[in-house]
Formats: structure tokens, C-alpha cells, sequence
């Protein structure tokens, strides 16, 4: 037996309950009424719930992380709190990408990118700048992610 199984057997246990029997464990386990009779919604959160007090909940990072994209789809974020891209290089590096025989230097702001004596919000914008066509603005300066394995 693994330390994996109860907890295994109280998510498996969910599939058999009941809605009045879910809408108890939810009391249990929120100190709070269910918020709706919709029988996924329980399954799927006590399920979160329960790996959740288990194995501890997303770390600080993570939340803010979270919070913030849920205020930029509710339409509430504030400039100030605009997310950081984690692919974008630390504030004051100079990008170089050659095109047409042509260095193009891009200098990377804290809220966007410097080329030509010009701004722009994004990295493509830079490159459409630049070639007059369609480009993912990371690949084209070659800062798209490695893939698990490559050097």
C-alpha cells in the first residue's frame, strides 16, 4: 500500500456519491455551504480540495500569478501590475537579429521593447516592424523556450 491510496480512494469515492453526500463533503471541507447543485462542479473541486490539504496548495508565486490573470480577464488589472513574460530577457538587454544584410538592435524595456528610436508592446510587433510579414516575435530573436533534452 502507498501513501497514495487513501487519498486515491476518497477521489474515487466521489464518483459514487451522491449530490446531497458531495454537497456535505463540501461542508466539511470548505466550512461552507455548496455554492451550486451542478454535480461535476463538486466532483471536480472536491477533488482539487482534496489533493490540495494533502499535498499543499500552489506556492506564492503561482497565486499571484493567478490573481493576476484573473484581474486581466475580469478587466481589472492596473498598469502597475501588468505579468512579466518570463521569456523576456532582464531590462536593458540589447537584442540583435540580422535581416536583409541588415543588424537590427532592439533594446528591451520594462514595458516593451525599443528599436529604430521607436516602442513597442511586443517582440512580433518588433520583427513585422522589421520584415513587413507575420513573425512569433521570441522565435525570431531566438529566445523561444528550449525543449526538455537540448543543451
Amino acid at each position: 500500500m502507498t501513501t497514495h491510496e487513501p487519498i486515491l480512494a476518497r477521489l474515487a469515492a466521489l464518483k459514487t456519491m451522491s449530490v446531497k453526500e458531495l454537497k456535505a463533503e463540501w461542508q466539511a471541507l470548505f466550512d461552507a455551504p455548496a455554492p451550486n447543485n451542478s454535480r461535476g462542479f463538486l466532483e471536480s473541486r472536491l477533488a482539487y480540495r482534496i489533493q490540495e490539504l494533502s499535498y499543499g496548495g500552489p506556492d506564492k508565486q503561482t497565486r499571484r500569478l493567478l490573481d493576476l490573470l484573473a484581474d486581466e480577464v475580469e478587466g481589472t488589472l492596473t498598469r502597475k501590475a501588468q505579468i512579466a513574460d518570463p521569456r523576456n530577457p532582464v531590462v536593458g538587454t540589447k537584442l540583435i537579429r540580422e535581416w536583409d544584410g541588415t543588424a537590427h538592435t532592439v533594446t528591451v524595456l520594462k514595458d516593451g521593447f525599443e528599436w529604430d528610436g521607436r516602442r513597442y508592446k511586443s517582440l512580433s510587433a518588433v520583427a513585422r516592424a522589421i520584415t513587413g510579414t507575420r513573425w512569433n516575435g521570441y522565435r525570431f530573436f531566438g529566445l523561444r523556450e528550449r525543449k526538455r533534452g537540448e543543451a
